[in-house]
Parts: C-alpha cells; sequence; structure tokens
C-alpha cells in the first residue's frame, strides 16, 4: 500500500473540562447517535474549522426558529401579506 493512500495518523489530544459539561457531552453524542464521543468531537471541530461563519449567536438563532417550528409558532404567505397590506394582484 503506498504512502498516499494510508489514512492520517491520529494524535491523542487531552483536554479538560467539568464532569457537568461532560455528561452533557456523552448525553448529545449518544442521542446524536454517534458511535463515540470521539467520533462526535472529531466532526464538531471539523465543523468549527471548515464553517467559522457559524458562531454561537447563528446557532442559538437557528435553535430558536426549530423550538418555533416545532411549538406551531409560524405564520403562513397569506398571514404575512394580509398583515402588511399585499395582495397577489399588487405583485404581478
Amino acid at each position: 500500500m503506498s504512502e498516499a493512500s494510508s489514512p492520517p495518523e491520529k494524535t491523542t489530544v487531552n483536554i479538560r473540562i467539568t464532569e457537568t459539561f461532560l455528561s452533557d457531552v456523552d448525553a448529545t453524542w449518544e442521542d446524536l447517535g454517534y458511535n463515540s464521543r470521539s467520533e462526535f468531537v472529531r466532526d464538531v471541530l471539523r465543523d468549527a474549522v471548515k464553517h467559522p461563519e457559524f458562531n454561537r449567536a447563528d446557532l442559538k438563532a437557528i435553535a430558536v426558529s426549530e423550538v418555533d417550528i416545532q411549538e406551531g409558532r409560524t405564520h403562513s404567505s397569506e398571514e404575512i401579506k394580509a398583515e402588511y397590506g399585499r395582495d397577489d394582484a399588487s405583485e404581478q
């Protein structure tokens, strides 16, 4: 097997976090269906590096929107048009 086709070598990284946070991390990776904590942490780090444009505020806004949708706090396009005095005839 050539060197180019072999998988990159993995390095162990140690971090210190509180037991409470570790419990939250463990519950999260299990709920999301990951096979291991390491797999979950690798994905989270990969996403943070590849998509730095997503910050905590963006993720919080997405989460809040998801809760709004799940709890039925949405408006139809017809409701929005009525609220702003728009009708289909004015769009043409």
